[in-house]
């Protein structure tokens, strides 16, 4: 969408009558073109027609692209699974202990996927004009756990922090250059993602994630560039950490009450979440889904600043006809909002 304002979106779409719909969703996109999950995250071009599908099928107010938080634990150098119609992941442990978190070194954006990432995001933004564009990143504490394993980092913060904050700084100075080549593409925005950090307490989601993130955040958000911050591991414990960083956008999980969640988010902010992307939007039937989305609007109705959304990424296989009935809800509710 060009040069759009994102201030001034975020503050009309909080002023607007009707609740706006983002759902994290580009899988049901791959399989409306006939290809696989593998052929859209290896390849910018497969991956941009996926998203272009899904924004010629459904009234989304922002496309976004695809959740794979395995891209820049690639650029480090780990090893990483690809099933064929499955979202990637991270095999092993790149880092085998502290010594390793010393040597490692911060890859250049021209390392495994980023490239293709980086195209997928630039043809999205040039040729998807009607609406905003979010790209996607990991966030500086999930990042540190896929590199040096999730367990080992919760021990290691309490054990030497000091390692633990090395390693962090080496995958936020990654993340700020990416989160920068990304905003240069032409995107409106970046969709962060660190789940990881839920599993810490408020305090420690403060020291050794948001403190990072809000740096970043200070580098490359600005009015036409927005940072959502998603923790879909946040049960209401971090929320205030989350909120510390100065994104523009909270985005939660289903695991959260997300009228409580709201309490805490700034009200010139949007918060966003949070219908379970697995057991409503994959597994349940159409009225069930329909019904848990009027549930959700109603009971965050008294928010302006709310926008819906499933609490995670939209995962493989999940029927169109659930898409169509979070829709039709959305629809339904929107008409006694006016």
């Amino acid at each position: 969408m060009g040069r759009l304002n994102m201030k001034e979106w975020i503050s009309q779409t909080i002023q607007r009558k009707e609740t706006i719909a983002i759902p994290i969703m580009t899988h049901p996109g791959i399989e409306f073109i006939g290809k696989t999950v593998h052929d859209a995250v290896t390849n910018g071009q497969v991956h941009y027609e996926a998203i272009k599908a899904l924004c010629g099928k459904y009234p989304a107010a922002a496309a976004t692209v695809i959740m794979d938080l395995t891209v820049e634990a690639e650029a480090f150098g780990a090893e990483i699974i690809f099933p064929e119609n499955e979202v990637p992941s991270v095999s092993g442990r790149l880092l085998a202990d502290e010594a390793a978190i010393e040597k490692l070194e911060i890859p250049a954006l021209n390392k495994g996927r980023i490239p293709e990432y980086l195209k997928a995001n630039m043809l999205t933004a040039r040729n998807i004009t009607d609406r905003p564009v979010f790209a996607g990143c990991i966030g500086p504490y999930s990042l540190a756990g896929r590199l040096y394993d999730m367990s080992e980092i919760m021990m290691l913060i309490y054990i030497n922090p000091d390692a633990a904050n090395t390693l962090l700084r080496k995958c936020s100075d990654f993340i700020t250059r990416y989160c920068m080549a990304l905003k240069a593409t032409g995107v409106n925005g970046v969709i962060m993602a660190e789940p990881a950090a839920g599993l810490l307490s408020n305090e420690d989601c403060l020291q050794y994630s948001s403190l990072f993130v809000k740096e970043i955040i200070e580098k490359v958000q600005d009015d036409h560039f927005a940072v959502v911050l998603h923790n879909c591991g946040n049960t209401g414990n971090c929320t205030q950490a989350m909120v510390y960083t100065g994104a523009a956008a909270y985005h939660f999980g289903n695991k959260i009450k997300m009228e409580e969640a709201l309490k805490e988010v700034p009200t010139d902010a949007l918060a966003m979440g949070n219908l379970d992307p697995v057991s409503l939007f994959k597994m349940a039937g159409p009225e069930t889904m329909k019904e848990a989305t009027l549930q959700l609007l109603e009971a965050t109705r008294a928010y302006p600043n709310f926008v819906l959304s499933s609490g995670c990424d939209i995962p493989p296989h999940t029927s169109s006809v659930n898409i169509d009935a979070f829709y039709t809800a959305l629809e339904k509710f929107n008409k006694t909002q006016v």
